[in-house]
């Protein structure tokens, strides 16, 4: 729940459901949580699975500490960090992430990957997780394979072409022969 909090925080989402805590619902449109930041980070190839956890306990740590220092009273049915609400964790996520922080590098890592899950979605194949509607590459505008599974451009980006094609491309399959 409190690393949900956190990537809600980096990229806010629409609330799952009316009781939902860890998602603050400061926008309409799905954000990190739904686009799979936790699978993201419980992923290995990572490397952060197993510091999960310790990140968990140390942004729970300085949410107490931030809701003492303003004179927050924190829910005990939740997690502190998720017992703020989101303009008093955008305030400390800004914190952990300030230049001369001593814990800077692991929280800037952290929100990487939660944006990562949302720009990306590494830990999903491409043209499955377009066909099942993921919601930052559909925000991005990510253009959908062909119907045989293939990305073409029939468009050039710059509309223009910048490069002449290799003369052993396979007109077919668009790739080197």
């Amino acid at each position: 729940m409190t690393l949900e909090a956190f990537a809600d925080t980096i990229i806010p989402g629409a609330k799952r459901s009316p009781d939902d805590r860890a998602i603050a619902g400061v926008c309409d449109d799905p954000g990190a949580v739904e686009a799979g930041a936790i699978e993201l980070l419980e992923t290995p190839a990572t490397g952060v699975t197993e510091g999960l956890a310790p990140l968990s306990a140390a942004l729970n740590g300085h949410a107490t500490a931030y809701a003492a220092e303003h004179g927050l009273q924190l829910d005990a049915d939740v997690p502190p960090f998720v017992a703020l609400d989101y303009d008093h964790r955008a305030a400390l996520v800004q914190n952990l992430t300030a230049p001369g922080h001593p814990e800077k590098d692991g929280w800037v890592l952290l929100a990487l990957f939660c944006n990562m899950a949302y720009d990306t979605a590494p830990h999903l194949h491409t043209g499955e997780a377009i066909e099942n509607g993921h919601p930052g590459l559909l925000a991005l505008g990510f253009a959908k394979p062909d119907p045989d599974g293939l990305w073409r451009f029939a468009e050039y980006g710059y509309h223009q072409e910048l490069a002449k094609r290799h003369p052993n491309t396979d007109p077919a399959s668009g790739s080197l022969e």
